[in-house]
């Protein structure tokens, strides 16, 4: 896994880091303990895609669109879920399937929806005022 530490101030070379990383993928999974800065990421990365929308977690509607000027990107939160059927009821392949870019924030909630496809996996980590980001592919 390459890996990254990073403080706030430095939120957007993370983001830019983190691009740079994704080479080609269109399925990112964050993962990270509550509070540990997954949406405040995608925030950042979202700005840096020139997204001009304000970005929000969809822990509600379990998924945002935001419009880039070269792609769209779906903002996934599945934290809430109490059943994976619940992403099948929201048409899930629809946007996985889509080639658009695919955030996905708590993917331990859909993993077997994740089996047999390639994903960038990223970890967030407290330490201190900083996180440590690391990045994998699978």
């Amino acid at each position: 896994m390459n890996q990254m530490v990073y403080g706030i101030e430095e939120l957007n070379e993370a983001a830019d880091w983190l691009i740079s990383q994704a080479k080609g993928y269109h399925i990112w999974c964050f993962y990270g303990e509550m509070g540990s800065g997954k949406t405040t990421l995608i925030n950042a990365l979202a700005k840096r895609m020139g997204v001009a929308d304000d970005i929000s977690s969809p822990t509600f509607s379990l998924v945002n669109e935001y419009q880039a000027p070269l792609n769209k990107i779906f903002h996934f939160d599945f934290y809430r879920i109490k059943d994976i059927s619940e992403a099948y009821d929201m048409g899930y392949e629809d946007y996985f399937y889509s080639g658009a870019l695919c955030w996905i924030e708590w993917p331990e909630k859909i993993e077997s929806l994740l089996e047999g496809e390639s994903y960038l996996q990223i970890h967030i980590k407290l330490s201190e005022n900083k996180r440590l980001l690391e990045v994998g592919m699978m």
